[in-house]
This record gives structure tokens, C-alpha cells and sequence, in this order.
């Protein structure tokens, strides 16, 4: 990257750092809500927050947190209809499936739009109670079929910023204008096999929710594009229709999905993608659009805020610091485990270019009895029973299906997918979750297998104590020391 002499202070009014938007609630309300505390940018996952409120609400919502967040929905008659179909008073027995939720399509959906915007309202809600200071919500561009639904319950509640990768997102900015007025908007939605003047589109409209209550106009979010390149940056920024607010630019050392190599992928030794100078973007570029931006990506470590910032940067995203942190929302023993691990230098983090079924690049953790373990994968039957990743394609008869190249290869293929496409696809939907603890259970007894995804940067744990607080990073990257009730420092 290049770098200009800017001094190393960040800009007012502007967080110095965002929390990142992790996995399938990794980043839920309680991490949310305890980076905000400290005055920096927390912020919620906002992926499948319709299966995650359905399956605790199963589990019986033992505090009531959730219940008292559907109470406030602005929105007459929702919170009751959920609460009749997913609430288990108690919780369901040990082994009990869950009711399962309506899958993501192009074609209107009553129950699956109430509880698209009914979740993302609770998650916001939940992350914005006890303080002032600003949260946002995370998304991915790749689950178009979700997006305006998600965006409105997240700005019902408040939402002060929205973030978005993973794609494209050039068509938010307009959205979000629309739900800000209570009006309708929608997205165009990519179908293999359409031809380019066949326009497919998913929309939600607030006056069919709203049933005649009057709102006052919402607060418009700011929009923070996750790009890993000045030319996307420099493309979105040029019109004021796809202009963002600004930008999060995220290196290959991030987690989760990463950005492809630019030009032919090549691979290393040990088959992960080779990243070259093409593929650092040019901040002082980045900078010269006008927009603040953050970077992401190995920048929790000693001095990597100041460098930022001297960058030209207003700042910068950490995900793993917070991921491995209490108020995360990883299954508490694999998160102990993860820590013991990258603390003793023993985990490895391999960036697999075939395991996500939405093509790019994804981070996983290597840990035994996950889906990292080339056993667990194979022995795992395939299936694809959530589908929040796959992909609408246009059938021979001119109708829309859907497929995921992590579902049965044989199913894939009828479907017209190639069958080298579906080769070493791991079920991210269902992995995500176990990671979380609300996996898949059959009455069979078949509990599905987690996977974790981390960044490749731990130079930050020597410095945090061995439980860790989200406060302790925020206290770490700022140097204004670690929050007082955390443990001890970490054993050298």
C-alpha cells in the first residue's frame, strides 16, 4: 500500500473502529452492544438472523430478550404470529428438530418477510439498549433474496450504519433511500442462464407490513462498502446512485470470505491462492475519492491502528480479536479452544478457494471434529435444507430454480450445475451454526458438524488478557489498557 504523511489522529465524529460483521452471529447483539459501549462502531451479522430468532426462540428465549425486542416491533400483528409458530415455552426436548423456516426465493413470501424483518429489528434493537454509542449491521451481497427485507427491520430499529461485501453493492444506496420513506424499494437478483434484458428482482413494500400504521420517516444509514480494490471503490463512488458513505478495504488476511486474486487464480503448495502486489489497493487512490475508509485485515496487532491512519485511513475493522473475545457468539468451548490453540502457536487458518459454495475464497480454521477435518467432511451426507447460499437459475421451461453446489452432487447436476463445481464445497450454512450451538439435530441423533472461520493475524493476543473482553480489545488497539474486570494477563 502506499502511504502519505497524514497525521495519525482519526477524524471526528467517526469511529477509529469497527467491529466486524462475523459469520452466522459470531458478531451478534452482546459483542454489538459491548464494542458500542466503548464508543466504537459495533456491529451485528445480519446473515440468516431469520433461522437464528427462530431456532432460540425454540429453544425457548430463556431470558426474554428476544420477546421483549418483538414487543417493540413498530409493525401490527408480526411479533404475535411469530411468537405463535417458532416460541417453545421451556424450550424443545433434547433431539427435536427444529421447525424449519421458508427458504429465500424471488417470489413474495408473507411469513418469510415478516420474519426476515422481525429478526434483523430484535438484533439491532437488542445491540442498541444500555448506551448512545453507534451500531451497525453487516451483510452480504451474494443473498440478494434477503437484502430489502433485512435492511427495512434493520432500520425499523435504528441501524446508524449498514456494511456490505461480498459483491457488489451498488443498488443499496437507492434502497436505502426508499425504506427510509416507508417506501418500496427492491434488488435486481443475478439468475444463471437469464438473458441480460431478463430483469429478476426481490423488493419489499412497508405499506403491506406497516397495515395502515403511520411511522415517521426512518433515519437513512450510512453505507459502508467492503471492497478489496480502488477500481470497485472508484467505480461505486463515481455515481451518486451507487456512491456509498464510504469504505471498508479488506486484504486476503481477513476472515471469512476474501476477495479472489485479480486475474488467473493460481495456488501455493498447499492449494491456497497466491496474492500478489496487484491485489494490495492503492490507498492513496482510495483516498482521493473523498470518502472515509477503514482497513481490514491483520491491523489489531501492535501499532496497526497509527499505521492506518498515517495511511490516509480513518481508521480500521477488527474481526478475529473480537470473534475470540467473551461476548462473542462461538460456542464457548470451541472459542476456549481456538484461543489455547492460536495462543500456543498450533492453529492453522488455510484459505480454501473451493469450500465456499458462493465462489469465493474462505477462511477455515483447522480443528479436529469440524468441518475443516477431511473425515467429517466425507462422512457428513449432503444436503442443503437452510439454503441461504444458494443460487435462482433459469430452468429449461422458463421458470426459476434454485441450486447450491453444496448440496448432492447428483441434485446439482440435474439442476445444470457442473459437477466439478460441487467438488469440495462445504456446507457453510449448517457449519456456521454449530459453531454457534444452533446446529442442525435430528431424532436420529445426528447433530451437525461446526466450522470456524478465522482471519490468519493473531499478533494481537500476547497483549490481551486470557479471556479476553471486547472492551479489552478496544482498550488494546487504542492503548488506553484493558478493561478492569477481565482476568489476568494470558500466561507466556
Amino acid at each position: 500500500m502506499t502511504s502519505t504523511e497524514t497525521p495519525a489522529a482519526p477524524p471526528t465524529g467517526l469511529p477509529s473502529i469497527i467491529q466486524g460483521g462475523m459469520g452466522v452471529a459470531v458478531s451478534g447483539w452482546r459483542l454489538a452492544r459491548a464494542v458500542a459501549r466503548t464508543g466504537q462502531l459495533g456491529v451485528v451479522s445480519g446473515v440468516a438472523l431469520d433461522v437464528v430468532l427462530a431456532r432460540r426462540l425454540q429453544l425457548g428465549d430463556p431470558g426474554g430478550e428476544l420477546r421483549r425486542a418483538l414487543a417493540a416491533l413498530p409493525l401490527p400483528g408480526i411479533a404475535e404470529r411469530i411468537l405463535a409458530r417458532y416460541h417453545v415455552p421451556g424450550g424443545i426436548a433434547p433431539g427435536t428438530p427444529y421447525r424449519p423456516v421458508p427458504r429465500l426465493g424471488l417470489r413474495p413470501h408473507r411469513d418469510r418477510a415478516e420474519l426476515t424483518v422481525a429478526a434483523n429489528f430484535a438484533e439491532v434493537h437488542l445491540a442498541r439498549q444500555g448506551h448512545d454509542g453507534p451500531i451497525g449491521v453487516n451483510y452480504l451481497e451474494k443473498i440478494q433474496m434477503a437484502t430489502p427485507a433485512a435492511l427495512y427491520g434493520a432500520m425499523l430499529a435504528g441501524a446508524d450504519y449498514v456494511l456490505m461485501g461480498a459483491g457488489i453493492p451498488s443498488q443499496i444506496p437507492q434502497l436505502l433511500d426508499a425504506l427510509a420513506e416507508h417506501r418500496a424499494g427492491e434488488v435486481s437478483v443475478t439468475v444463471a442462464g437469464a438473458a441480460s434484458e431478463q430483469r429478476h428482482t426481490v423488493g419489499i413494500d412497508p405499506a403491506g407490513l406497516l397495515a395502515g400504521t403511520r411511522l415517521p420517516p426512518l433515519r437513512r444509514p450510512r453505507l459502508l462498502a467492503i471492497v478489496s480494490s480502488d477500481v470497485l471503490a472508484a467505480y461505486l463512488a463515481r455515481r451518486p446512485e451507487t456512491r456509498p458513505d464510504g469504505f471498508v478495504l479488506e486484504s486476503p488476511a481477513a476472515g471469512g470470505h476474501s476477495a479472489p486474486p485479480r486475474g488467473r487464480m493460481r495456488l501455493d503448495e498447499s492449494g491456497e491462492p497466491l496474492y500478489g502486489p496487484r491485489d494490495l489497493p492503492d490507498t492513496g487512490k482510495i483516498a482521493a475519492l473523498g470518502l472515509p475508509f477503514w482497513l481490514a485485515g491483520g491491523h489489531a496487532g501492535p501499532g496497526g491502528l497509527d499505521r492506518a491512519l498515517r495511511s490516509g485511513a480513518t481508521g480500521i475493522q477488527v474481526g478475529t480479536a473480537f470473534a475470540l473475545c467473551r461476548e462473542s457468539g462461538l460456542d464457548t468451548r470451541l472459542r476456549r479452544h481456538l484461543l489455547d490453540e492460536a495462543a500456543a502457536g498450533a492453529l492453522t487458518v488455510r484459505n480454501d478457494p473451493r469450500a465456499s459454495p458462493a465462489g469465493f475464497p474462505f477462511k477455515i480454521a483447522s480443528v479436529d471434529g469440524t468441518l475443516s477435518d477431511d473425515a467429517v467432511y466425507t462422512a457428513r451426507p449432503r444436503l442443503c435444507d437452510l439454503g441461504h447460499l444458494r443460487t435462482p437459475y433459469l430452468k429449461t421451461d422458463g421458470t426459476v430454480g434454485y441450486r447450491c453446489p453444496a448440496e448432492p452432487v447428483a441434485a446439482y447436476v440435474r439442476k445444470g450445475g457442473p459437477a466439478e463445481d460441487a467438488e469440495g464445497r462445504r456446507c457453510l450454512c449448517n457449519g456456521l451454526f454449530s459453531a454457534i450451538g444452533l446446529g442442525r439435530h435430528r431424532a436420529d441423533g445426528y447433530v451437525e458438524p461446526p466450522l470456524l472461520t478465522l482471519g490468519t493475524d493473531f499478533g494481537f493476543l500476547g497483549a490481551l488478557p486470557e479471556d479476553h473482553t471486547a472492551a479489552d480489545v478496544v482498550g488494546h488497539i487504542l492503548g488506553t489498557g484493558r478493561d478492569e474486570r477481565s482476568a489476568a494477563p494470558r500466561a507466556k
